[in-house]
């Protein structure tokens, strides 16, 4: 293991173990977590056929892009402005031009990580959008929006089946 771990060396890692995640804090701190489970992976296939129905394609929103917020993170899904997909910026994990919204999925390791440490990591960073979805019984969306450098609530959280009723907010 090198002494100082970068971006392009976790995604090394991530390339050849297909079996596990891979993150890089701002602080250096690696983290490998397991498969998503499967209430998981559901959530987040129901998320993305909902952004396909509502009009965004293929190009705008993606799973388990990396994205580069001075370490190495993999929200759960990501999504891009129209005609501005994920692209390399200091690495091999995407920069944030055109970057309107990152999702994380609470996993019962990730509760801490996803609710403050990739919080205030996307805040510093200047993700304009990042919604927590919970693991509550109704699975619980909290959306956030940038306000004066930081994250405020954009609306009270809601149960993931009432927002996917509907349109999808406006994300510009």
């Amino acid at each position: 293991m090198p002494t100082t771990i970068t971006l392009d060396d976790v995604a090394a890692m991530a390339d050849a173990d297909e079996h596990h995640r891979y993150e890089l804090s701002r602080e250096g701190v690696l983290s490998i977590m397991p498969p998503a489970q499967p209430e998981h992976a559901l959530t987040v296939a129901k998320l993305v056929h909902w952004f396909y129905a509502n009009g965004f394609g293929p190009e705008q929103v993606t799973t388990d892009c990396g994205i580069d917020v001075g370490g190495g993170r993999q929200p759960d899904v990501t999504v891009w402005a129209k005609g501005k997909p994920p692209r390399p910026a200091r690495s091999s994990y995407a920069g944030l031009d055109g970057l309107l919204l990152a999702v994380e999925v609470v996993s019962p390791d990730s509760e801490r990580i996803d609710r403050i440490i990739k919080r205030d990591e996307y805040a510093a960073a200047g993700v304009p959008r990042y919604w927590i979805i919970g693991r509550d019984a109704a699975t619980t969306v909290h959306a956030l929006v940038m306000h004066d450098g930081e994250f405020v609530a954009e609306e009270e959280p809601r149960p993931l089946v009432r927002l996917l009723s509907g349109p999808v907010p406006n994300l510009g």
